[in-house]
């Protein structure tokens, strides 16, 4: 019954992990630790070509086809996976961690407007107070900025941007739910960044890895597999608007590890700001529970 929220949960905390680690390497300056800082598009590739040979060694275990049977949805998951996440990176680097990931987890709002269409979803009407809701905690943001949380507004607009890209992203998985395994789904993100990220890392440069550094990306690429396997058997488990809301779980999560692992204060306005974000999304998601018990 509660399959897909548990599922969307495993993998909201792997993909808190993984921002963090993507926060030491793009930010490491301001932290005790001696790590060089790397460009967005180097992480994702190395994010990608890990989770790339995993995907693979499976696939060839299970024998399944490699390249899957809904090729145009899986396609366009790749593609729009790749485009979203590296935006959510270039934010990560520009922004405090807490706002670059709540904004990114407007993404369910966008997924389940895209799903009005694209799988026929039914939304009703006090579900469109609830988005507004979240939307205006980020307008609130870039137009009320605290003193102490400097950044340029259009990061943010990137990141909501991206968050848009994702919904693209999550529909084309849900589409794929009938057609796929979850691992050939999976696999299409990797499939298509590897190659364009690694032409970018010969045209823009490459930053070689140094002792524990190679940790940290491995840790990159072992939890964004643990975390796209559950993010994708989420979605096949159950409907959209149920499960998608459960990520801005990581909204919390990423508050603390700024506060703590990166000494970023958040002042009244940002927090105002987040908690209109995450109290739209919450309010959307006891309403879509009361609608499914009634």
């Amino acid at each position: 019954m509660y399959r897909g929220i548990l599922y969307m949960l495993l993998s909201s905390v792997c993909f808190a992990l993984i921002n963090i680690c993507v926060k030491i390497l793009s930010n490491s300056g301001d932290l005790f630790l001696e790590i060089q800082d790397y460009p967005s598009y180097e992480l994702v590739f190395f994010r990608s070509i890990i989770s790339l040979v995993i995907c693979f060694a499976i696939i060839r275990h299970k024998k399944i086809p490699f390249f899957g049977n809904n090729k145009k949805w899986l396609i366009i998951r790749g593609f729009a996976g790749v485009t979203a996440l590296l935006m959510f990176f270039i934010t990560l680097k520009h922004l405090p961690i807490a706002i670059s990931t709540t904004v990114q987890y407007l993404s369910p709002i966008f997924t389940i407007l895209f799903a009005i269409k694209l799988q026929k979803e039914k939304v009703k009407p006090i579900q469109w107070l609830f988005f507004f809701i979240s939307l205006s905690g980020v307008a609130w943001i870039g137009f009320f900025k605290d003193g102490n949380v400097p950044f340029n507004p259009i990061w943010l607009l990137l990141g909501l941007i991206s968050a848009i890209i994702s919904g693209i992203a999550y529909n084309a998985i849900m589409k794929c739910r009938e057609t796929d395994e979850p691992i050939t789904v999976v696999m299409y993100f990797p499939l298509i960044a590897t190659p364009l990220m690694l032409t970018a890392c010969l045209i823009f440069g490459f930053v070689v890895p140094q002792g524990i550094e190679w940790l940290i990306l491995l840790a990159i690429g072992v939890l964004t597999q643990a975390a796209q396997i559950s993010m994708t058997r989420a979605f096949h488990a159950d409907a959209a608007a149920k499960v998608t809301p459960i990520k801005y779980v990581g909204a919390i999560y990423a508050v603390a590890a700024g506060f703590f692992i990166f000494n970023e204060e958040l002042g009244w306005y940002s927090s105002i700001g987040i908690v209109l974000i995450l109290s739209g999304v919450l309010l959307n998601t006891f309403f879509k529970s009361l609608g499914k018990t009634a």
